[in-house]
């Protein structure tokens, strides 16, 4: 019964644990083969045969405009104005496609500068969540918490930057393939996403050389650093080409799972002291925990990380799962929210205002608004349990990714990483850890500074470290999803990071 709930919760719900090696045998199933496209970079700019699209404002209301790119010709994209959920921006809809794979992207201008301000791309995690709980639940220039649809949410982040929304990878959201193709690994992922970065850019004039960011959360800890250094390193091949280069300037991950090595104790200090909130596990729980948590450190260790081995590796996470994970649902607290009990049936996350974004994007009149192919289903998922099985299957979050923030920092590329105090999944005690662990240039500069406190008006919003571009900082009483919780810190802190302020 637990490994059902495991694949249900763990998996479909956000998480950034993957479900067991045994569940898999139970509940996986042969997976359509991953397809891989070689991109050209033989073809010169000048051919004659590409036009850009140069400005947003020529895109149509009615129908769509489709975007090419002479290095990626078998990526395109289709586009289109979608008057919607922000009446003071302009917003725009549509699908990033890769032959018989299609992913969908909402755009929001600024609603300070959109000529000049910085640009924002934002993933939700899971594996197989959409960024529409991003944009209506937490950060989006709208939100659908009832059922009377989208209102104005002052504190968005396109107050000060122009932003994607981005339903990724194949299969989740308003995403879709033709074929039944799929992708479950996290560097499959990022080549589609760079290559609809460079695509973007280099079709909209206004936006070249802007200073561009690249943002998620929970999974995201995994997703984004490979997608910024699969950007970054893209980058030599348009220069090749004659083209303009993405200017990335930094990444920010929200309560990510990083690194689950560190994350794995930590769920000790979240369950059995006052790291956070009261002790909420028993004692006897506790004490089984810690005497479990050698082995489990120990075996991972050897299986996964000093040399990685596929079946031992599995073998040793569904150890450590069952010892540390199990014991919290026991408890029957939020596991994003350890101060709150779970509300809801397992589809709402524990949030059952969930329920009305996914009513919302099922409504005939919201999909014809947004342009979303006829192809997708009409029962909207927040969560597809069939792309969380895939990454699970093929074990991607056994893949520690602080590595590619060490790169990008040591290439000048910031990274800011900020947790809320009150999530149990990716806590900020384990991602403190890897923060301090994490080998770079800059890690005694880093690791000598003391955290201190931050503030918004006055109060403090929790704590932070900063030094050589990498920041980690707190914010007291959010949850997983930060900006939901807290939206007034959470715009405060990404219009001090923007600004290259400090917090």
């Amino acid at each position: 019964m637990f490994l059902a709930l495991r694949v249900q919760v763990l998996n479909l719900l956000s998480l950034a644990i993957v479900s067991s090696a045994s569940a898999q045998a139970v509940l996986g199933s042969k997976q359509p083969v991953e397809k891989s496209y070689t991109q050209s970079y033989a073809a010169p700019y000048d051919d004659g045969l590409f036009t850009p699209a140069e400005q947003l404002s020529t895109l149509s209301v009615n129908s769509f405009t489709t975007l090419s790119h002479p290095v990626f010709p078998n990526y395109s994209v289709r586009i289109k104005k979608s008057a919607f959920c922000d009446g003071t921006v302009n917003a725009y809809t549509g699908y990033i496609d890769i032959e018989a794979r299609h992913l969908f992207f909402y755009f929001f201008e600024s609603r300070n500068d959109p000529a000049t301000d910085d640009v924002i791309f934002w993933t939700n995690g899971g594996p197989g969540c959409s960024s529409s709980l991003g944009l209506f639940m937490e950060l989006g220039p709208c939100r659908v918490l009832t059922e009377h649809g989208a209102t104005y949410h002052p504190e968005s982040w396109n107050t000060n930057a122009n932003i994607f929304f981005v339903d990724q990878p194949i299969g989740v959201g308003f995403s879709y393939a033709d074929y039944g193709e799929t992708v479950s690994t996290t560097e499959a992922a990022a080549k589609d996403i760079a290559a609809f970065v460079a695509i973007f850019f280099e079709n909209f004039g206004q936006f070249k050389g802007r200073a561009f960011h690249m943002a998620g959360e929970s999974y995201g800890g995994r997703y984004i650093p490979v997608f910024a250094a699969e950007v970054y390193d893209q980058n030599a091949k348009l220069a090749e080409a004659g083209l303009t280069p993405i200017n990335l300037q930094s990444v920010m991950i929200g309560n990510g799972m990083t690194d689950y090595f560190t994350m794995s104790p930590s769920y000790i200090d979240m369950q059995c002291t006052a790291a956070s909130v009261f002790p909420i596990s028993s004692i006897s729980s506790c004490v089984r925990m810690k005497q479990a948590l050698p082995r489990c450190q120990k075996w991972t260790l050897e299986s996964c990380i000093n040399q990685y081995d596929a079946m031992s590796c599995g073998a040793a996470r569904d150890f450590c799962d069952s010892e540390l994970v199990e014991p919290f649902f026991a408890t029957g607290m939020n596991p994003y929210d350890i101060s709150k009990k779970c509300e809801g049936d397992p589809e709402s996350l524990c949030y059952p205002v969930t329920k009305h974004i996914r009513n919302y994007l099922d409504r005939p009149s919201t999909r014809t608004l947004l342009g979303v192919d006829p192809a997708v289903s009409s029962n909207f998922s927040s969560c597809s349990g069939k792309v969380g099985l895939a990454f699970s299957n093929a074990q991607d979050s056994y893949h520690q990714t602080y590595t590619h923030i060490s790169a990008l920092l040591e290439r000048g590329v910031r990274a800011l990483i900020y947790v809320g105090t009150y999530d149990w999944i990716c806590n900020w005690v384990g991602n403190e850890r890897w923060t301090l662990q994490m080998p770079w240039t800059g890690q005694e500069a880093f690791v000598s500074q003391p955290l201190r406190e931050w503030e918004v008006d006055g109060h403090v919003a929790g704590k932070t470290r900063s030094a050589g571009g990498f920041t980690f900082a707190t914010i007291d009483r959010a949850g997983h999803m930060v900006p939901y919780d807290k939206p007034k810190e959470a715009l405060v802190l990404v219009q001090r990071w923007l600004a290259k302020a400090e917090l």
